[in-house]
């Protein structure tokens, strides 16, 4: 049950990472209201700032990249075509330049399997094996914050916070 809630702001992220061969520099890791990751501040060298979903391991002042000669360390973003087999990624998109639509929620990530001509293998969280074409870009890395779901939230105010109304079981309602 959704209702109430904290007023949000929607942050705008950048899924399609198409900025190639510029070099970036993470400027801050923020809160996300939007989701369970966590969001960075990434500063392009030719002075624009977009937000990406912050990958596990990523800090402040480290140096990010996308393209297809980006080197392969977490963060970056490059076609599936030119990344190891056995890689794990994130923010996998399902076609071409429409931007990333699977492995976006903290602590998710996808295995590449193999590599076939125009097409890789993935292995999803839920265990489903799928092929995408090779040109879909991904992020390497998996997404941080994955112990989200262990924080305590001390009180049930702190659900309404969030949006998240009382679940009243209907066979507690009957005095009977």
């Amino acid at each position: 049950h959704i209702g109430g809630g904290h007023k949000q702001h929607y942050r705008l992220i950048d899924f399609k990472r198409t900025k190639d061969g510029i070099p970036a520099t993470v400027e801050r890791l923020e809160y996300d209201p939007n989701r369970s990751a966590n969001i960075a501040l990434v500063l392009y060298a030719d002075g624009e700032r977009r937000y990406i979903i912050a990958p596990k391991g990523l800090k402040a002042g480290d140096a990010i990249q996308s393209g297809v000669d980006a080197p392969i360390k977490p963060g970056n973003a490059l076609p599936m075509r030119n990344m190891p087999v056995g890689s794990t990624v994130h923010n996998v998109e399902l076609k071409p330049g429409k931007g990333a639509q699977i492995a976006r929620s903290a602590g998710a990530y996808v295995q590449i399997l193999a590599r076939d001509g125009q097409y890789v293998t993935l292995r999803l969280r839920s265990g489903e094996v799928r092929k995408v074409e090779a040109d879909c870009r991904a992020t390497l890395g998996e997404v941080g914050n994955a112990e989200h779901m262990l924080r305590s939230l001390g009180k049930a105010g702190a659900n309404r916070w969030r949006g998240i109304r009382p679940t009243v079981r209907g066979v507690a309602m009957n005095p009977v």
